[in-house]
């Protein structure tokens, strides 16, 4: 057949990578100390302790926890462990920072677990459009994991892939 249709990607065996795999599987939520303080101000000590007890930690469950304290005040370094022991309880993961931070740090710890023994030599794409916003450090965090083991390392679609890592 004169006209056939070849699939170039194909038969260049092109891996595409679709960054939005290695997203947070859980939903992270914001966990707020303030929300536990006396006027979102003071911390007294028994008064947190027994908020904190008459807390349901379950219904975190199967959720990342972003601990953040929104007040202008003084927060003593057993608050956070107490939290943490409680919601350990529970096999909640809990991590102190804001949402956008933690969501960003859990995407390039999964980025760094990606195994490259099947991608040496190998041409690669990462896709660049997703329903996911990839933070730009994942990015960054692909190439440096990726240009040590790749033949060549493109962005995009194979289509219109934008060149830019190629073995020498």
């Amino acid at each position: 057949m004169k006209n056939e249709i070849v699939n170039k990607v194909e038969k260049r065996s092109i891996i595409n990578i679709d960054l939005t795999d290695y997203a947070p599987a859980n939903n992270i939520i914001e966990l707020d100390i303030a929300d536990f303080l006396f006027q979102r101000l003071i911390l007294r000590e028994k008064d947190f302790r027994i908020q904190l007890e008459k807390t349901n930690w379950a219904i975190h469950k199967d959720k990342i926890i972003a601990l953040i304290c929104s007040a202008d005040c003084i927060i003593p370094m057993w608050a956070y462990m107490l939290i943490t022991s409680h919601l350990n309880k529970h096999n909640i993961d809990v991590y102190y920072g804001q949402k956008t931070e933690l969501f960003n740090n859990l995407f390039i710890e999964n980025i760094k677990k990606i195994n490259t023994f099947e991608l040496k030599n190998k041409r690669i794409i990462v896709n660049g459009c997703g329903d996911i916003k990839v933070p730009e450090k994942a990015y960054m965090e692909i190439t440096k994991k990726l240009q040590p083991v790749v033949k060549s390392l493109m962005f995009g679609e194979a289509c219109s892939a934008v060149p830019v890592y190629k073995k020498k």
